[in-house]
């Protein structure tokens, strides 16, 4: 009798401190991806450029999906205009307004290479071309390499 409640007790001892092993092991790996996360987002770069009263926040992200981030001081009314004025956009006038071909001296041209550069607010992709949109304080810009 002695035995059998030995091996109970040593079997219950045994499951307590395996749910406690997974308990710490599973809190432990969630802290982990928080440092990594916390660690990535403090050392992305941002490049400060232009002067002026208005301020948007401007990305380029390459056709690996790599991303490069500016902070766009203006006092120019559109995105386009901005960007122009910084050298960042460069392309053709065509019916439709700016028909942005290079982004941050990276070219995608549709007619060569079966991409182009796609335009986005906050997000989303824009309703309009980069010449055609007014600065709106608080939004994200960005050019993606589209397919």
């Amino acid at each position: 009798m002695k035995t059998t409640f030995a091996k109970r007790m040593l079997s219950a001892i045994l499951c307590i401190v395996l749910v406690a092993a997974v308990a710490l092991f599973t809190t432990s790996c969630d802290d982990n991806k928080k440092d990594e996360e916390a660690t990535t987002a403090a050392s992305a770069e941002v490049t400060v450029l232009g002067e002026g009263k208005t301020q948007f926040a401007f990305s380029v992200v390459d056709g690996e999906g790599n991303a490069t981030d500016f902070e766009i001081h203006t006092d120019k009314k559109t995105v386009g205009e901005a960007l122009v004025e910084l050298k960042l956009i460069s392309g053709e006038e065509g019916p439709y307004g700016l028909y942005v071909k290079e982004v941050n001296g990276i070219r995608a041209d549709f007619d060569k290479d079966g991409v182009y550069w796609g335009f986005y607010a906050d997000g989303e992709m824009a309703p309009a071309g980069a010449d055609m949109t007014d600065i709106v304080p608080g939004t994200h810009y960005s050019f993606k390499v589209t397919k």
